[in-house]
């Protein structure tokens, strides 16, 4: 017991530690717009065309949008503007592709022009005040955008624009996009899911506590910051669905989804260096993996707010999603080294110990740990986004059902594997089977550390990426 309280004592009292509370108070004070109802700042801006947002209609959708303080200024002395070039219109994702390729292919094309469009309004309606306030009816349900025209891009144009997209419902205001209506039921399913995970893990460490470890204690954690993710999660979708505004449940969101992130990183690399199982103690350059990847969660994390509070209108959006990129995969391809030490280190002390069998076993687990482990991860960055780009927009909630649901087996292969219990009755060996697994180990160590093998996580470490940066081109554009 002293040992674990000197253990966090030390923890909690680390230069580092004190840096991620840091970010995070600062981060809390960040004005949070992450909702349907959101207000947008527009300051010299010179792009043809602005994506503001998308949303998925129903059969009852409705676009309100109020602009204020419009002003342009011209980079050339002597031209004149134009009013009737600039303006709002909206269009359907696919139309939008078209819109985009006629701009590309047809000099002086004006996007406010074309016929894949529908103009909400130009800058010829604003009132003398510079302003505009107007709403438009969604007869057609589908996924549309509400983009900004300029056709004089020698312009730059500023401007406040506060825009309201929603569903009508039995006469009640639905601001979830269409396929995101489910998501408040289906991440409070989840909670109650991890909820009963945790009960059961500390009814488990309770019952088994002489073998309870440091790492038990950690992935107890890891498993509250994500019932305290998802119940949040859950009031935030609910919250935007009635009013259009979290009402700072989106907060409570980033800091446990902060500390989950710290957590599973934290988890999967104590336990790929055998931490806690295979020895009491971390060597030097398992401390540096550790210490790389705590600090690019924080950065990823911090790139994940600036992503989902300025939206697409931001000129660096694109920027900031492919640094969040970079670094999500980045976390990636770090975790795997750990693992692959422990399974060297295993296969290199079956030749001295005299103890072929427990290392077998434990090189066996390790090895399974490092397949789930590369499995997880290519499926939740590169399978779900590639699903995702195929499904109709009444089914975006599916992509949750597949991450959550990766992320709950991902969970229950760990916590199962890595649950403080008895050693098996089946590790008891004799020496024929100590010598049968010994010719095991050597014919597993020709095999697993073929320079094929070991270069399969640099590969795919690079296809995630690569992927992940084309299915953000495909699914949006950068003007």
């Amino acid at each position: 017991m002293m040992e674990h309280f000197n253990f966090y004592t030390t923890f909690l009292h680390h230069p580092l530690l004190q840096l991620l509370c840091a970010v995070l108070f600062v981060s809390s004070s960040i004005p949070v717009s992450l909702s349907e109802i959101k207000n947008t700042w527009v300051f010299n801006d010179y792009r043809s065309m602005i994506l503001f947002e998308s949303f998925g209609f129903g059969k009852n959708g409705h676009v309100e949008i109020s602009v204020r303080n419009v002003t342009w200024t011209s980079r050339h002395q002597s031209t004149q503007p134009n009013p009737s070039s600039m303006g709002f219109f909206i269009a359907s994702i696919h139309s939008l592709r078209s819109i985009w390729n006629e701009s590309e292919s047809s000099e002086g094309f004006c996007v406010l022009s074309s016929r894949y469009g529908k103009v909400i309004f130009k800058f010829e309606n604003l009132t003398a005040d510079s302003s505009y306030s107007g709403s438009i009816e969604i007869n057609a349900p589908d996924k549309y955008s509400l983009v900004f025209g300029n056709c004089q891009p020698e312009f730059r144009v500023s401007m406040h624009v506060h825009t309201e997209m929603y569903n009508l419902k039995e006469g009640e205001k639905d601001f979830l996009p269409a396929g995101q209506t489910p998501l408040p039921k289906l991440f409070f399913f989840f909670f109650l899911i991890y909820a009963a995970f945790l009960l059961i893990w500390v009814f488990a460490c309770i019952n088994q506590k002489p073998r309870v470890e440091k790492i038990h204690l950690i992935m107890a954690a890891l498993l509250l910051f994500k019932c305290l993710k998802m119940i949040c999660a859950s009031e935030d979708k609910m919250y935007v669905r009635k009013t259009g505004t979290p009402h700072g449940w989106d907060v409570a969101f980033y800091i446990f989804g902060f500390f989950k992130g710290i957590m599973l990183f934290t988890v999967i690399i104590l336990i790929g260096t055998g931490w806690s199982f295979l020895k009491p103690y971390l060597q030097e350059r398992e401390k540096q993996v550790l210490m790389t990847v705590i600090p690019l969660q924080v950065l990823e994390n911090i790139t994940y707010v600036v992503i989902s509070e300025t939206g697409p209108a931001t000129r660096d959006w694109m920027t900031w999603n492919q640094l969040f990129l970079l670094i999500d995969i980045a976390c990636c391809c770090v975790v795997f080294f750990p693992i692959i030490w422990s399974i060297k280190s295993l296969r290199e002390a079956s030749k001295t110990d005299g103890k072929a069998s427990k290392n077998l076993e434990k090189l066996t687990l390790f090895k399974q740990f490092y397949i789930v482990v590369m499995g997880y991860l290519y499926f939740t960055r590169i399978m779900v986004s590639a699903v995702g780009a195929f499904l109709n927009y009444r089914l975006e909630w599916m992509m949750t059902v597949l991450e959550e649901g990766a992320s709950l087996a991902f969970y229950v292969f760990v916590f199962y594997n890595f649950q403080p219990m008895e050693k098996n009755p089946y590790l008891v060996i004799n020496d024929e089977e100590e010598n049968a697994a010994a010719q095991v180990l050597e014919e597993r160590r020709l095999s697993f550390f073929s320079p094929l093998r070991i270069l399969s996580s640099a590969w795919v470490c690079n296809v995630m990426y690569n992927f992940s940066l084309y299915m953000i081109h495909y699914c949006s554009f950068e003007i």
